[in-house]
């Protein structure tokens, strides 16, 4: 389960600001994550409270974003929501579509204290 580790890193990055911003305790985390990112929401929540546990990010709330996906359709050149990577273009039915967004994984806010 790549989640544990993304939470790892997620930590990493909330100590490293903890010290760099001067704050001792992470209340709120609100996460970005794109629906072609490849992580499974469910895992990232309970590895987030698994590595937490004991660090300044315990008990702290988990918010999740979860923007649709979008692309750039070449042929008839419009921005088109997709579901999936190889979605035919709702416009034209074409599959030259480029991912504009969707492949996010970012910490959107933090609540701090």
């Amino acid at each position: 389960m790549h989640e544990m580790s993304l939470c790892e890193s997620i930590l990493g990055i909330l100590q490293d600001q903890a010290v760099s911003q001067k704050f001792s305790k992470v209340d709120r985390v609100c996460l970005e994550v794109g629906p072609l990112s490849g992580v499974e929401t469910e895992a990232l929540r309970f590895g987030f409270d698994v590595v937490t546990r004991g660090s300044l990010a315990a008990g702290a709330k988990l918010d999740i974003i979860e923007p649709q996906a979008a692309a750039w359709c070449l042929p008839c050149e419009k921005t088109v929501s997709i579901n999936e990577r190889f979605d035919p273009c709702p416009e034209c039915g074409s599959h030259q579509l480029q991912v504009t967004s969707g492949e996010e994984l970012r910490i959107k806010e933090l609540e701090v204290s």
